[in-house]
């Protein structure tokens, strides 16, 4: 693992990473169809490397 891949990620950065709307990528979060997510109080962050993972797998359903 890269410290890259433990890179902690805004919604911003993961909505620009995969080039969708920042609300689109709420969305996912209320529907738990996207990229997995903690909690900080009210800020969302990500890592990296799951929202990677995640993506990865979607190319095996394509």
């Amino acid at each position: 693992m890269t410290d890259d891949d433990a890179q902690i990620m805004t919604g911003q950065q993961v909505a620009d990473l995969l080039q969708v709307s920042p609300r689109t990528l709420k969305k996912w979060r209320q529907t738990r169809t996207g990229p997995p997510y903690r909690r900080m109080g009210r800020h969302v962050r990500h890592l990296r490397r799951e929202v990677l993972a995640l993506f990865e797998a979607l190319a095996m359903y394509a």
